[in-house]
C-alpha cells in the first residue's frame, strides 16, 4: 500500500527562492524613488491615472477642474454662465498626464464670434467710387497701385470705376490704336501691368473693378486724336456746350471704320483683361440735341451701341456691360440716347443736378441705383436709408477722390 501525499500548508513562500524575493524588494524600492522621473501614466488607462494617489503626492491646483468619474463614462464639467461667450478648449483623450497631474495640452481655441450686422451702407450691392485715369496711373508702381485698392476698401467700397479710356485713347498698350491710330496709348507714364494689379488686389480684397470709358465718343482739342479726326472728318458738325468751360467734338458713329474702331476697341480689352468685372460708359456716349442742324442721330447710336455690345459679349460674355446716363427721358430728348433700347446689364441714373435730385430719385429706385458727387453729401443719409436705392457711386467732381472717400467714410460711421 503506497504513501498518502501530504498537501502544502500556507501561501507557499517558502518555496520562492530568497534571491528572487530580495530581488522583488529592490526593484520595488527603486522604483518608488524614481517615481518622479517616470511616466508611469502610460502603462495604466487615462481613467485609472487620476485615481493613484501614492504616485502623484503634489495636491492638484484647484484651477484646474477635474471632472466626475462614474464607473461607465467621464462625465464633462458643468459649463460656466459666461459659456457662450468664452470658448472651452478641448483637450485630445491621447494628451499625456505630466508628473504633476496636469494636463500638458496644446490647444488652438477657436473663438466664437458674434454675426456682425451690416450698417444700411453695407447693404447696398454697388458702393463704388470714380478714379479718373490719371489718378492712379501716372508712374505708379505695383505696390502704390495695391495700397490705393487697400485704401479705398478701408473706406467702405466695394467697387472701383477706374478710366482705361478717355478723349480717344487707351490707358493700356493696344494694338488696336496703334493699327488705326499709329501709336499704342494715351500720353501717360503708366507700367504695363498696372490694372493687371488692380484688379488682382480688389479680387484679393472681395471688391470689384469696372473699367470706366471716359468721354465716351466725345474728344477736345487736347486729345492726341484730334487733328487726325479732324482731318479724316470723324467728327459732327459744331461743338459740343453740354458743359460749361470745355468745347467738345463729338465722333460720328454712322462713320464705318468710326464704329468699327469703337466696337474693336472695346471687345481687345475685355480679351486682353478677362478678369475685368464691368465696363461703364456715362453720358458722353450721346449727341446733343443743342447741336447744328438739329439732326436726330437716336436710331443709328442706338443701332451702334447694340453692335458694340453684342461683340463684347461675344468675346467674353462674363463681363457686365454698364451705363450711367441721364434718366430715360432726358437721354433720348436731349441726347439721342434711347438706352432703354439698347440690352445693357445695369443703368445708374446720374443725380448730380440737385435742383432735381427727387426727380432722379425715383428713376433710379427703378435701375440699379444713382451717382452723385461729393458736394451731395448732405443727401446721403436718404439714400443709405432708402433701400429701394440697391446701389450708390460716388464722383469726386473735386479731383481728389481719396479725401472724398475719407470724407464719406466719416458720414457712414457718424450716421450708425
Amino acid at each position: 500500500m503506497s504513501q498518502k501525499k501530504q498537501e502544502p500548508h500556507g501561501c507557499g513562500c517558502a518555496n520562492i527562492p530568497f534571491s528572487v524575493i530580495i530581488a522583488f524588494v529592490g526593484g520595488g524600492y527603486w522604483l518608488f524613488s524614481q517615481r518622479g522621473n517616470l511616466d508611469i501614466g502610460k502603462f495604466f488607462p487615462q481613467i485609472q491615472q487620476i485615481a493613484i494617489p501614492v504616485l502623484n503626492p503634489t495636491p492638484i491646483s484647484a484651477s484646474i477642474p477635474i471632472p466626475a468619474l462614474s464607473s461607465t463614462a467621464k462625465t464633462a464639467p458643468k459649463p460656466t454662465p459666461t459659456a457662450a461667450l468664452i470658448p472651452t478648449p478641448v483637450v485630445s483623450s491621447t494628451a499625456k498626464i505630466t508628473p504633476h497631474n496636469q494636463p500638458s495640452v496644446i490647444t488652438k481655441i477657436s473663438p466664437q464670434t458674434k454675426p456682425i450686422t451690416p450698417n444700411p451702407w453695407q447693404k447696398k450691392v454697388i458702393r463704388g467710387i470714380y478714379l479718373s485715369r490719371y489718378q492712379i496711373t501716372n508712374n505708379a508702381d505695383e505696390k502704390t497701385i495695391r495700397q490705393r485698392v487697400r485704401y479705398y476698401h478701408n473706406q467702405g467700397f466695394n467697387t472701383i470705376i477706374h478710366g482705361v479710356w478717355g478723349n480717344g485713347c487707351t490707358m493700356y498698350n493696344s494694338k488696336v490704336m496703334q493699327q488705326t491710330l499709329g501709336y499704342k496709348s494715351c500720353p501717360n507714364l503708366f507700367q504695363d501691368q498696372w490694372l493687371d494689379w488692380l484688379i488682382d488686389e480688389a479680387h484679393k480684397q472681395g471688391m470689384e473693378v469696372h473699367a470706366y470709358f471716359e468721354k465716351g465718343i466725345k474728344i477736345d482739342k487736347n486729345s492726341p486724336i484730334f487733328d487726325l479726326a479732324i482731318a479724316k472728318k470723324w467728327v459732327v458738325p459744331g461743338v459740343d456746350k453740354t458743359y460749361a468751360g470745355i468745347d467738345h467734338y463729338v465722333l460720328d458713329v454712322e462713320i464705318p471704320e468710326v464704329a468699327n474702331f469703337f466696337k474693336n476697341i472695346l471687345v481687345e480689352f475685355v480679351q486682353k483683361y478677362p478678369n475685368i468685372d464691368a465696363v461703364q460708359w456715362d453720358d458722353y456716349l450721346g449727341y446733343h440735341a443743342e447741336l447744328p442742324g438739329k439732326v436726330d442721330r437716336t436710331a443709328k447710336l442706338t443701332k451702334f451701341v447694340q453692335q458694340m455690345i453684342t461683340g463684347m459679349k461675344q468675346a467674353n460674355p462674363s463681363v457686365s456691360f454698364d451705363l450711367c446716363h441721364h434718366n430715360p427721358y432726358w437721354a433720348k430728348r436731349y441726347f439721342a440716347a434711347d438706352w432703354q433700347k439698347w440690352n445693357v446689364d445695369r443703368v445708374f441714373i446720374q443725380a448730380y443736378n440737385d435742383a432735381n435730385f427727387q426727380e432722379e430719385l425715383n428713376y433710379a429706385k427703378n435701375y440699379a441705383g444713382v451717382a452723385i458727387n461729393e458736394t451731395q453729401f448732405h443727401r446721403l443719409k436718404e439714400l443709405v436709408d432708402n433701400p429701394a436705392i440697391k446701389s450708390v457711386l460716388i464722383f469726386s467732381g473735386s479731383g481728389k477722390p481719396e479725401e472724398t472717400a475719407a470724407n464719406l467714410s466719416k458720414l457712414i460711421q457718424g450716421n450708425k
